[in-house]
Parts: C-alpha cells; sequence; structure tokens
C-alpha cells in the first residue's frame, strides 16, 4: 500500500482515527485494520430459491469489490459487520470459487464475522473467529446501530443511501453517515440497495451536525445534510 493519502484520517471517533473507502469500507490505518458491512453474501440465489430469478452473480462482484479494497490497504485485520451472508443457508449455497477466494482474502489476516440479523450464526467452514461486537480503542463495532450508545460507535445494517442534486439531476448513492460520535456504514453486498438519510430510523443516531460521505464514481462526496433529498 502506498503511504500517505489512505493513512490520513478523513475524521475521528474518540481516539480513533477512521477513512472512509471509495469502496464502502472503512479503514482504521492506527489498528491496520479494514471494516466492511453487509456483504450479502448469496442474495441472489436466495431470491432464486423463491422464484426470483436475479443474475447470480453478486458475491463474485461483492468480493471482488472487497479484495480490491484489501490490495489497497494491505489490512493485518478484517472485521465484517454482520448480514455477510443474506441467510442461514447462504453457506450451503455459495459456490467453490467464491469460497476459494475468500479463503484467499483471510490468509495471513485476521479474520472476525460480527454476528448479525440475517445470520446470527456463522459456522466454522467459513474461517475466521465470530463475535456479537468487538471495541477498539474505546469504540465498539457492532451490526446493529444502537441509539442508546452514549460512547461511539461504528455499525451496519441500516444501508445509508444519499440523494442529492448535482449538475441539475438528481442523483442517489449509497453513503456513510458520519456524526461526532458514530459511523452507519454503507452496504458493500451487490445487491444489498440502500435506505435514505431522510428515513426516519437515523433521526435517533445522527445528530444535527452529521455529514453524507456519497459514494462516487471515482471519489467520495462529503454532502451538507442541509442538501439531502428524500426520495
Amino acid at each position: 500500500m502506498a503511504a500517505g493519502a489512505m493513512d490520513r484520517p478523513a475524521f475521528m471517533l474518540g481516539q480513533l482515527a477512521v477513512v472512509p473507502d471509495l469502496s464502502g469500507a472503512l479503514w482504521l490505518p492506527d489498528e491496520r485494520t479494514l471494516v466492511v458491512a453487509d456483504l450479502h453474501l448469496e442474495k441472489g440465489s436466495a431470491y432464486a430459491a423463491r422464484g426470483v430469478f436475479l443474475p447470480p452473480y453478486d458475491s463474485t462482484a461483492t468480493l471482488a469489490a472487497l479484495a480490491a479494497a484489501i490490495r489497497r490497504h494491505a489490512p493485518l485485520r478484517v472485521i465484517a459487520l454482520g448480514d455477510s451472508f443474506h441467510d442461514r443457508e447462504a453457506e450451503t449455497r455459495i459456490g467453490e470459487a467464491e469460497l476459494a477466494t475468500l479463503r484467499r482474502l483471510q490468509t495471513g489476516r485476521d479474520w472476525l464475522w460480527v454476528t448479525g440479523n440475517h445470520d446470527p450464526q456463522i459456522s466454522l467452514a467459513m474461517g475466521g473467529d465470530t463475535a456479537g461486537s468487538i471495541e477498539l480503542a474505546g469504540v465498539t463495532l457492532r451490526h446493529e446501530p444502537d441509539a442508546h450508545e452514549t460512547g461511539y460507535e461504528i455499525a451496519g445494517h441500516l444501508h445509508p443511501a444519499a440523494k442529492v442534486r448535482m449538475r441539475g439531476r438528481a442523483l442517489r448513492r449509497r453513503c456513510f453517515a458520519l456524526s461526532a460520535k458514530r459511523c452507519v456504514m454503507p452496504a458493500m453486498g451487490a445487491y444489498a440497495g440502500g435506505l435514505n438519510l431522510r428515513d426516519a430510523a437515523f433521526r435517533p443516531l445522527l445528530g444535527p451536525g452529521f455529514s453524507a460521505h456519497l459514494l462516487g464514481d471515482a471519489r467520495l462526496f462529503r454532502i451538507d445534510p442541509r442538501l439531502l433529498l428524500p426520495d
């Protein structure tokens, strides 16, 4: 990984430096840790089992995005913040090629699956360790944000997305939602979708000074919350 811009913190959560990545991952340079949320592996096959046929390439695309982020940052540890697998049977449907990719990504680094509402249990066959949450430098990392959390928090679950008007047209993209004490991460899963930041679910989590960091085609755009549009 090239030194420089990637190692400069974009903002601080307490004493923890955090850098949003264009992939939707969050880089913690002091911890040499890459955090991802809501991979939803095998969502396409879950839909197919119910008769809704989507192109069956979402796990391949999601793991490719994750692999690119790992190449950029060379983390010593990867933490996946829940809903890494779309349902309890996803492990039985994932293809051998995708499983081999996952194992390659885990080689030579620590790997932690934080459990989520879609994947409350993850088997040893998926590699790595599992936990309900983890604390790093005084910041709690969990799947679902806790509105009663009085400390610092990094979470996923809500799949934040921002809608804004740029150059005369409305644009809706996944985003990081950042406040003084909390980061709600975008979903990395190819089929995961997003919930508009104007939705009521975000109101108890983000104070008036929060910002949205929208995933653009080539860079992140910091958006003032006053510019956010409803769907």
